[in-house]
């Protein structure tokens, strides 16, 4: 044979060796366990001298309150909850007590606590089965307001806090059912929002002086007008609106002339816009195509945006500034990481991490970045999505699949960590999260498209994600379930039940299965939100034909394939008796079905002893339904 075609055939060998070894590789699996030794940490309070901020962990296996000290880096638990979660909110202004939000084991009846300077808890909103929520310190720092029910459960009522005495006064009697949107620094003005479905809302203007009621946003159609802040002086209010746009952009009203001024826009939805205390920095968070990008602008510098250092990847979010300007504590987010606390200073741009929330024994590397993808679904409608392929996964070595459903309706899967996404991932599972119609963050036209459609077109969307899993090569359509959580579990009943051919197995984890039963039970306190509610799903007292032939419990009979149901025995949500008698259901078809309660836990988990043992049994029923496709016979 010619020297030349021997040397040819060899290098491309070669070369086809390397480009397969790009492809896939074997990494380290790791156990729930070890996942679960990562550690879950969240905001970033400053202490009135800078020196500390405090965040929220679940290091204890409970969370609970932490402080760290900038400069050391020493970490010190301030609560010591072994059973409900304890969230810390603040410090006091002038020392460092600080404000912490709890409920009892998941039951969202949350209350507001102090822990004074010698570790000292107090209810401070001890009444009992109301729910306080905090919303902000008085820019005198004298006080805070918050919301509370223990008027009427169906209404948050504004209250005033004094730190001197903590004695509490009733600002404002909510009997219309407003959101609080934002309060003037001299507590003159209000700025409500009511909400009458998902995609309208109006923005009302309080004066508290003069007890009159103002109607800021006259529209017809469908529009969202979202209060924000006022300006210092008290002559702007700020609000988010998405008129004559998809997206949702930042204006402001001049509380004199009553004229109106567009701020920021983007061609993503703001998620978010507030200045810093003193308003030097304006801060803004964009919705960009399921990841948030921050920007902050320093108006002393005639609005110059802050360039941040390149952090090769990960996201820049949940930026706090100080009060005084100089400081900033930020997190970073990516896929195949967890979060970690940064500090910043605005006077040098420099930074510093204070954190390591990683296992040292896992390796980001073992772990997969999820990739935005798009696939057309059954009407040529663009769905995105979130695609995590294993290491593992190539055209000879096919993966099985899950297709991953989001909470809501009308949430979102967005690109960050997610411990049982990478958990299912590093054992050699694809994950697809799927947003599918009725979304947010793709537009109000795409949000509203699964209204009164739920189990239907939005179900299509997740069966179509098994045909773009198709074209990758690597992905086994074979062996391809559907997990999801809330809503998300409410799709994988519906697919079960609706479809029942298009997966090969289910993971429920607290799932809406009969909608009539919930949408009567919706907590009281959700009242602001009820009707936007209904418009999506339905009234239970006028579409009881139509929630009927949307719930699954009333077709469990079509359910032929493996099911696996996760439940909080104190979710006020989702009842615990949906899950018992769906299960009671499935059991009469002689179909596998796992059943995992846990008493102690809510509408999410918050225990990692509980996430270590239901994410353990997810693995476990997957691989035997799912990976080696266990053959079974209905016993029915």
């Amino acid at each position: 044979m010619n020297k030349l075609i021997v040397f040819t055939i060899l290098m491309a060998s070669f070369f086809s060796a390397c480009k397969q070894t790009e492809k896939t590789r074997e990494v380290k699996k790791y156990s729930i366990k070890q996942f679960m030794e990562n550690t879950d940490i969240r905001g970033g309070a400053f202490s009135p001298d800078e020196k500390h901020i405090l965040f929220t962990s679940n290091q204890s296996g409970v969370y609970n309150a932490y402080s760290i000290d900038i400069e050391t880096k020493n970490i010190k638990q301030l609560t010591n909850s072994t059973k409900s979660a304890m969230y810390a909110i603040s410090y006091f202004p002038n020392d460092i007590r600080i404000l912490l939000a709890a409920d009892n084991e998941g039951d969202e009846v949350y209350h507001i606590f102090m822990r004074d300077t010698l570790g000292k808890m107090t209810d401070l909103t001890p009444d009992s089965g109301a729910r306080a929520s905090f919303y902000t310190w008085a820019h005198d720092q004298n006080s805070f307001f918050y919301g509370s029910n223990k008027r009427n459960k169906r209404f948050m009522d504004l209250y005033e806090m004094d730190i001197d005495n903590f004695k509490a006064e009733l600002v404002y009697q909510n009997d219309s059912a407003y959101s609080i949107g934002a309060i003037s620094n001299d507590k003159r003005y209000i700025a409500f929002r009511k909400t009458y479905i998902r995609q309208n809302s109006d923005m009302f203007l309080y004066n508290r002086e003069t007890k009159e009621l103002k109607l800021l946003s006259e529209h017809s159609g469908n529009i969202n007008f979202i209060p924000v802040e006022f300006s210092n002086d008290g002559k702007f209010l700020y609000y988010m609106t998405d008129k004559d746009s998809e997206f949702t952009y930042l204006m402001k009203y001049n509380l004199e002339t009553g004229e109106n001024a567009e701020v920021y826009k983007d061609n993503w939805d703001l998620s978010y816009a507030y200045h810093s205390y003193n308003e030097r920095y304006f801060v803004l968070g964009i919705n960009q195509d399921a990841q948030t990008k921050i920007k902050i602008f320093d108006k002393k510098h005639n609005n110059k945006e802050i360039e941040f250092p390149d952090f090769k990847g990960a996201n820049v979010i949940e930026v706090t500034i100080s009060h005084s300007e100089k400081n900033m504590s930020f997190y970073l987010s990516q896929s195949n990481a967890t979060p970690d606390l940064y500090v910043y200073n605005f006077k040098n741009g420099t930074y510093k991490k204070l954190t390591n929330s990683m296992n040292p024994e896992i390796k980001p590397n073992d772990l997969v970045k999820g990739e935005v993808v798009r696939y057309k679904s059954f009407d040529g409608l663009e769905i995105p999505a979130i695609l995590y392929k294993p290491h593992s996964a190539s055209k000879e070595n096919k993966v099985p699949a899950i297709v991953w459903v989001h909470g809501g309706p009308g949430g979102q899967s967005r690109i960050g960590y997610s411990a049982l996404i990478q958990y299912l991932v590093n054992h050699d599972y694809a994950v697809i999260a799927v947003n599918n119609r009725g979304s947010s963050g793709y537009g109000k036209t795409f949000s509203e498209l699964d209204d009164m459609r739920h189990g239907e077109d939005d179900l299509q969307d997740c069966i179509f994600a098994k045909k773009y899993l198709a074209t990758t090569g690597w992905a086994d359509t074979t062996k391809v379930g559907i997990l999801g959580g809330s809503y998300g579990g409410y799709m994988v009943v519906a697919a079960l039940a609706f479809q029942p051919n298009a997966f090969d197995v289910g993971v429920d984890i607290f799932g809406v299965i009969n909608w009539l039963r919930t949408l009567k039970n919706i907590p009281p306190w959700w009242e602001a939100f009820r009707k936007a509610l209904y418009k999506e799903m339905g009234n239970p007292e006028t579409d009881s034909a139509y929630l009927y032939k949307i719930s699954p419990l009333f077709h469990a009979d079509k359910i032929t394939k493996p099911l696996m149901v996760l439940q909080g025995a104190n979710d006020p949500r989702v009842l615990k008796v949906e899950s018992d008698e769906m299960v009671a259901a499935v059991k009469k078809n002689g179909v596998p079905i796992e059943y995992v309660v846990f008493d102690d836990e809510g509408h999410g988990f918050r225990k990692t002893e509980n996430e270590i043992e239901g994410y353990e049994k997810i693995l476990n029923f997957l691989d035997k339904y799912l990976a080696k496709k266990e053959e079974f016979r209905k016993t029915k």
